[in-house]
């Protein structure tokens, strides 16, 4: 299962997700969904806005976890 990291670079870069909410400006739910990793699928949009709003790749932005193989 890959799972998106938002939580931890929000704390890293000492944010909170209201601020990343905003700048996303998508609604709520599907942010929700996003942050919570509830989604089956993120835009490439919002990939390249989260790379750089956190100056990372997509690489730091998700990590895979072994537990649903």
């Amino acid at each position: 299962m890959i799972r998106l990291r938002a939580k931890e670079l929000l704390e890293k870069n000492g944010k909170t997700k209201y601020w990343l909410y905003k700048q996303l400006g998508m609604s709520y739910q599907n942010f929700s969904k996003m942050i919570n990793n509830e989604t089956k699928s993120i835009r490439y949009e919002n990939i390249e806005t989260l790379c750089l709003l956190f100056s990372c790749t997509p690489n730091d932005l998700f990590e895979i976890n072994n537990e649903k193989l």
